[in-house]
């Protein structure tokens, strides 16, 4: 993007905008585009025409930090790009324009972003005559469908195995490459699941196995909660030990040629501690909880 400026012949302004600086350009509009700090009302006041903000997701819902992971995590089936008013608080000024655009059964968050910056570019095409003029629309957002999520971390990526397999399968698309991607541990080792695919509940499955346990090894199939299963089709392992070094990215391997080398049936994937005594896989996962949790707690994770 400053590269880009600086070859328009536009200044470049490094490190935390200041009321100072900005007022010194004298500018007429101001955006942001995915720019994670806060700006301060007083430099939004600053542009003539308004300050506005390219958003992943349509407004109100998806309020806050990695839009586009949360909504595919959550089971959406479409998102889209946003442009709004800046206000004091985040994303919670009027509409100017949203485009839409669908999120697939099999689409990660890197797939659907892509759409999303594209969908962000016809927004911002489609506006410009409008903020050029002065005349950008203002559509109040309806707070009582608003939803917030915050920032994911590394650790949010952990595979829950009482989760039911659809829950686990938009878990790691929703955090696969390029992001730090879901794990889970087999004997005490960190165990990378870049592509899964979630199997209906299988009622041959006895109801006294834990969540987590390996069914099969060739495919590689783990109990997920509720009787359900999930096929680990692409692994890796995430960490070393003594005498084993970490796998590269060309080391990824198939998940029923891992789960044959390193797998055994009846073996428990899930926590770095092993429980022996971990109780049978009948709990039920409730995505309606997951969600009321974040919009409460403003739970983390760099996606």
């Amino acid at each position: 993007m400053a590269q880009t400026a600086l070859e328009a012949g536009l200044p470049v302004l490094f490190g935390p905008p200041t009321e100072e600086r900005v007022r010194a350009l004298r500018p007429d509009l101001l955006f942001s585009f995915y720019y994670r700090d806060m700006i301060g009302e007083s430099i939004l006041r600053l542009p003539g025409l308004g300050a506005f903000n390219m958003h992943g997701s349509l407004l109100p819902k998806y309020r806050g930090r990695a839009c586009v992971n949360w909504a595919v995590l959550m089971g959406e089936t479409e998102t889209g790009a946003t442009l709004h008013h800046m206000v004091k608080s985040a994303d919670a000024g009027d509409l100017v324009d949203q485009e839409r655009v669908p999120i697939l059964f099999e689409d990660t968050a890197q797939d659907v972003a892509l759409k999303v910056a594209d969908a962000a570019v016809a927004v911002l095409e489609r506006s410009w005559p409008l903020l050029a003029a002065g005349r950008a629309p203002r559509i109040p957002q309806d707070p009582a469908l608003a939803t917030t999520f915050g920032r994911r971390r590394p650790e949010d990526g952990h595979i829950d195995w009482t989760w039911e397999a659809k829950r686990i399968y938009n878990l790691v698309r929703a955090v696969t490459r390029p992001f730090p991607g879901a794990f889970t541990f087999a004997g005490g080792r960190k165990l990378l699941v870049w592509r899964c695919f979630p199997e209906e509940k299988d009622p041959a499955i006895p109801k006294t196995f834990p969540c987590g346990t390996v069914l099969s090894t060739a495919p590689l199939r783990v109990l997920a909660g509720n009787g359900t299963a999930v096929r680990l089709e692409l692994v890796q392992w995430g960490d070393s030990v003594a005498g084993t070094p970490l796998l590269s990215g060309e080391e990824d391997m198939d998940g029923m040629a891992f789960g044959a080398r390193n797998l055994r049936e009846g073996e428990r994937l899930g926590p770095r501690e092993d429980r022996a005594d971990a109780p049978p896989c009948e709990g039920t996962f409730s995505p309606k909880e997951d969600t009321d949790t974040n919009r409460r707690n403003g739970r983390s994770h760099d996606a």
